[in-house]
Formats: C-alpha cells, structure tokens, sequence
C-alpha cells in the first residue's frame, strides 16, 4: 500500500521560513520522482517543485530562488526548504509520486504579512 505523509507546515511570518519532509512507504523510493504541488483558497493546484531520482531538480518561477527541494534517499524523505516565505505563499502543500497517481493528505502553510 502506497502512502505518503507530509508534516513540517504551519503558521510563520512574512520573510520567514518553513521546512516540509514527504516520507512515502510502500514503493522504492531511491527510484522515483516526486513533486511538491499546492493548493491556495480559490486556485488550481500547482506543481511548486520536483526532485527526480538522479536528483536533477525543477521549480516553479514563483519560487525559484526562494524555495529549495531535496531528497535524502536513507530516510526516504524528501524536504521542501522554504525561505523568504510570503503571504502569497499560504497554500495547502501536497507531495506526489511524479509517475503515479499518489498524493499525500496535505500540510498548511499559512504565511502573515
């Protein structure tokens, strides 16, 4: 069974920073890709990064620069480092297999101004 659990979210100011961790179990996770997307009240859900197994990376524009993924394949873990957090920010975060249909329940990211 397939599952993946995020944590690491919640409420900080403008300018500050959060880290998430996506930890999946039920697949092998040194060979697969996987993704950050959010959703904010009233959007789509938008990929914000992904970390493919060679560890070549790929961000969005609106936090490139800002926003740092990476994978640590002994804990099967992947993180989502972010700085310079801003109110346009605040989003539900959500891990994803890239290839599989696969998502995790989410984590709240709330971002004051």
């Amino acid at each position: 069974q397939v599952q993946l659990v995020e944590s690491g979210g919640g409420l900080v100011q403008a300018g500050g920073s959060l880290r998430l961790s996506c930890t999946p179990s039920g697949i092998i996770f040194s060979i697969n890709a996987i993704a950050w997307y959010r959703q904010a009240p009233g959007k789509e859900r938008e990929l914000v990064a992904r970390i493919m197994n060679d560890y070549g990376t790929n961000y969005a524009d609106a936090v490139k620069g800002r926003f740092t993924i990476s994978r640590d394949n002994a804990k099967n873990t992947v993180y989502l480092q972010m700085n310079h957090l801003q109110p346009e920010d605040t989003a539900v975060y959500y891990c994803k297999l890239w290839s599989y249909n696969y998502w995790g329940q989410g984590t709240q990211v709330t971002v004051s101004s």
